[in-house]
């Protein structure tokens, strides 16, 4: 078997976004909320089903997976690669955004159900050493948890170091089958549940359809793209800035890093077989500069 990436949006999407696969998400939701017996969602409704995205959209395109269950609990479940500016006021405002749209305005205000953020992080965001933290409201002088309907729940995958004899809860087992699907040839044995077990067959490559990989190739490479880019402008940009002044080096160094990864990523493009106009269009290059750069 090959395993495409979980990690990869368009992967993650089509694996716990697909309404024909609802249990997948409904018992990865279970895991990291830890909830069991009477507690347990047993049905959702994704509000953002998967559909294959078309390329020229894509990247335009928010790929997270939206869902509410039978109590009118949202539940919003994002897979986030790279740390961006902003990016903890982006958790709280689509948490924020998602609760007020609940309602129309002036409708009463006791019809809005709690909203419960989970963010998959490919990086370290908090202080805590464990990879799975759960943020709520207090009140500082009690400790109660007064105001209930805001929830953050995140998964730091680099902190996720466990070995398959250290698992102690399901968590571990989605935790590891995101982390590390893509580098696995067979379903480990530890994947003993219906759900866990589906999750690795929606993300076995042979199951998808050429258009769906060609998609989930194309975010692949814009995602190594996009960190080589800033890599690079990083790099060229410091050492111009010595010469020239941080500011101009960093300018010149960001749009020679853009335009080296666009050709770059225009020739891995090529090799899969996309057309001159759709790379043309992808990469935001001329015709000229990808024949003059390629063998075409």
């Amino acid at each position: 078997m090959q395993f495409v990436n979980p990690k990869n949006d368009v992967a993650f999407k089509k694996i716990f976004g697909d309404e024909q696969h609802k249990a997948v998400l409904i018992a990865f939701l279970n895991a990291v909320l830890n909830l069991s017996a009477e507690k347990e969602i047993i049905d959702v409704e994704i509000l953002n089903p998967y559909q294959t995205p078309h390329l020229a959209l894509l990247k335009y395109t928010l790929l997270d997976v939206r869902a509410t269950d039978k109590r009118g609990i949202n539940f919003i479940v994002e897979m986030q690669n790279e740390r961006v500016p902003g990016l903890r006021k982006r958790f709280q405002y689509y948490a924020a955004k998602s609760y007020s749209q609940q309602i129309e305005r002036g409708e009463d205000y006791p019809k809005l159900n709690q909203v419960v953020f989970i963010g998959i992080l490919d990086f370290t965001e908090f202080g805590n050493q464990d990879y799975a933290s759960r943020h709520i409201l207090l009140n500082v002088a009690t400790g109660l948890q007064e105001l209930r309907d805001f929830e953050f729940n995140f998964i730091e995958l680099p902190k996720f170091k466990k070995t398959e004899n250290e698992f102690s809860s399901s968590l571990d087992k989605w935790v590891y089958f995101i982390k590390y699907a893509a580098d696995l040839e067979v379903i480990p044995a530890h994947a003993d549940s219906a759900p866990l077990r589906a999750a690795y067959a929606m993300a076995n490559k042979f199951g998808w359809t050429r258009k769906d990989l060609e998609v989930y190739d194309y975010w692949s490479i814009k995602e190594q793209d996009e960190r080589g880019a800033v890599e690079l402008a990083l790099e060229t940009g410091l050492q111009q800035g010595l010469r020239q002044g941080l500011q101009q080096g960093m300018q010149q160094g960001i749009a020679q890093g853009e335009k080296r990864k666009a050709l770059e990523t225009a020739a891995k493009l090529q090799e899969k077989g996309f057309a001159l106009e759709d790379i043309c269009e992808l990469t935001g290059l001329l015709k000229r500069e990808i024949q003059d750069s390629l063998e075409w």
